[in-house]
């Protein structure tokens, strides 16, 4: 972009290390009017995105395990509430530090870049979370009544009030079961709110509209503990050191901090008395 003059004075080195300089220089130029650009403003925008995108790109993993990286969002087709899922796989040389570069797949005409897997809850979806492992895929849904039909994308059905808890294994890409329907939220579709949950080793933790988190146990499906707040829990965040503590953050202008009972008796518990050995010798040297 800078020209063969700017490139030559760089002097030898690597072909993109000369490309980058001389890039920074005509840009340089350009910002203190020295330069004019020869291309189109829309050829120069994709050029120098291109270019600061080669420079960002993280070399290819070599682990198999964390080849397969998935961009996953909420979308719908139907309707302006969120009822879909999408998913997009990030290829390596796609994954920058500033996050994932996509649009290569794209045809010219094309808006969207094409998804390689689209999952429908038939409800508006308020809150996602991932499994530590990034296998499992935790969704707040509110479902849309059975066997609903969308005929205006302005106008989607009702929701319901109670909150589907979802789970959904990113492997397979299927349903893999349901929680039981102890949230509930109230607002309607036009007014409806992230609600976040997040989920530990063996605990999924979510806020709801009336005034409680809830605690449920991921492997035996059953609500553990109602935690009470005087409004809307917005959030909810396990400690990643410790799965037993949750902080809870509500419209009440209030942050919680819960343990377990278990960890409350350990941390309530007395300590030993020392050695009647070391006491006479602490008391010797007083």
């Amino acid at each position: 972009l800078g020209g063969d003059s700017e490139d030559e004075a760089v002097g030898p080195g690597p072909a993109p290390a000369r490309t980058k300089e001389g890039l920074r220089r005509f840009l340089d130029g350009l910002l203190d009017g020295r330069a004019q650009p020869q291309l189109s403003e829309h050829t120069l925008e994709t050029q120098v995105a291109e270019l600061l995108a080669q420079g960002r790109t993280k070399p290819p993993e070599h682990s198999t395990a964390a080849a397969r990286k998935l961009l996953v969002f909420t979308t719908g087709c139907l309707t302006y509430s969120p009822h879909q899922i999408g998913i997009k796989q990030i290829l390596p040389h796609q994954m920058t530090t500033a996050g994932p570069v996509l649009g290569e797949g794209r045809g010219s005409d094309a808006f969207f870049d094409a998804l390689d897997h689209v999952i429908d809850v038939h409800g508006h979806i308020i809150g996602m979370g991932l499994s530590p492992d990034n296998r499992y895929l935790y969704v707040n849904s509110r479902a849309w009544p059975s066997g609903s039909v969308v005929a205006d994308p302005m106008q989607p059905p009702p929701i319901a009030e109670e909150i589907d808890l979802l789970v959904f294994d990113l492997k397979t890409m299927r349903e893999v079961k349901r929680a039981l329907r102890a949230h509930r939220a109230y607002t309607p579709n036009d007014q409806c709110f992230f609600i976040f949950l997040d989920v530990s080793r063996d605990f999924v933790a979510s806020g709801a509209e009336d005034r409680h988190g809830y605690i449920w146990d991921r492997h035996y499906n059953i609500c553990l503990a109602k935690l009470r707040h005087q409004d809307v829990v917005n959030s909810v965040v396990f400690s990643p050191q410790e799965q037993e503590l949750l902080l809870t953050a509500s419209d009440d202008a209030t942050i919680k901090a819960w343990r377990s009972p278990r960890t409350v008796r350990i941390h309530q518990a007395p300590r030993p008395r020392p050695h009647p050995f070391f006491s006479w010798f602490a008391s010797q040297k007083r």
